[in-house]
């Protein structure tokens, strides 16, 4: 009896050491294609760049395709992701619609897909696994109630706004986030809205076309909403060309948490900066390795940010890294 107790002990050690070993190989042999939408702003560089770092630290292949701001370009780059055979496809959506035949063929190939910073819009939610990203609908909250607290007491306020690129998800989330709260105070109002693409030159541009605007039906700008740090830096010189010293002759409140908006902001040129983090590559990682293991994740998982207001104390912020 204690003969046949050791063996069956002998040999469940090797079973359970031989399931580790394939497990490690496997963790270790995992390829990873990842679409970027491009390197239009230096948070989406970190983005980019802590998704390279966590997949490096892992010891997984990742396959990474700059998409410069063209859904085609990323249809390309998903469809090679495809033939190559990868684990996984980690990819961020430059816009929400027009996915379904590509994720489908990746579906077939039996290849899971994860979005990353952005959501989709779909006919079939089984077409990509899950989602990890920043809580842009929350963010318009936070810079629209930055407002409120901002003028409080004042009778009127008009706001014009810089939007990022339409039709993506980020930009409809901080559209309706931002409007949920304004639209609960009747003092406030948004008078103009531009796009500006989430660049800088053309939130230069857009800014030049809102006070054009303004300018025309006789508005003053009391604040100014953008929908990331890029556009409004690049609308400082537009702002001053027409007399307006930004954080003072306007309130303005971004979205990002950039060093140079920090910066902005303790210059008193910015007086509200929302943070939105770039880090989601060890998350992103770590919910990888779980897919290719077999287990469940989660549908949706949101990464941790938080507010910088003018009255918070500036010095205790840490280097932002991007």
């Amino acid at each position: 009896m204690f003969l046949f107790l050791s063996v069956f002990m002998i040999v469940s050690c090797k079973e359970n050491k031989t399931k580790s070993s394939e497990q490690n190989e496997k963790q270790n042999s995992i390829i990873v294609g990842f679409s970027q939408i491009g390197a239009e702003s230096a948070w989406r560089t970190c983005n980019t760049e802590s998704m390279k770092k966590a997949a490096r630290e892992a010891g997984i292949q990742l396959l990474y395709e700059n998409a410069e701001q063209k859904q085609e370009n990323q249809i390309k780059a998903l469809r090679s992701f495809i033939a190559y055979q990868v684990d996984v496809i980690v990819f961020v959506p430059i816009v929400q619609k027009g996915w379904d035949n590509v994720l489908r063929e990746a579906k077939e190939a039996g290849i899971p897909v994860i979005l990353s910073d952005r959501k989709i819009q779909t006919s079939d939610e089984t077409l990509y696994a899950g989602l990890i990203s920043t809580n842009s609908e929350q963010q318009g909250r936070n810079a629209a109630k930055y407002l409120v607290e901002k003028f409080e007491g004042r009778k009127k306020v008009n706001i014009v706004e810089i939007r990022g690129t339409d039709g993506s998800s980020v930009v409809e989330g901080r559209y309706n986030g931002f409007r949920e709260i304004i639209s609960q105070h009747p003092e406030f109002e948004i008078v103009a809205s531009e796009t500006g693409d989430f660049l800088r030159s053309k939130g230069k541009e857009a800014m030049q076309l809102l006070i054009e605007e303004c300018k025309e039906k006789n508005i003053k700008i009391d604040a100014i909403y953008s929908h990331n740090d890029g556009m409004i830096l690049g609308a400082f010189d537009t702002l001053r060309k027409h007399n307006m010293e930004p954080g003072k002759d306007v309130v303005i409140v971004s979205i990002d948490a950039e060093q140079a908006a920090i910066d902005a902001l303790k210059e008193g040129l910015i007086n509200c900066v929302i943070e939105c983090n770039p880090d989601t590559g060890a998350l992103i990682i770590e919910i990888v390795k779980n897919l290719v293991a077999g287990n469940q994740i989660p549908r949706v998982t949101y990464v941790s940010e938080t507010v910088f207001p003018d009255y918070s104390d500036l010095s205790k912020i840490e280097p932002r890294g991007y």
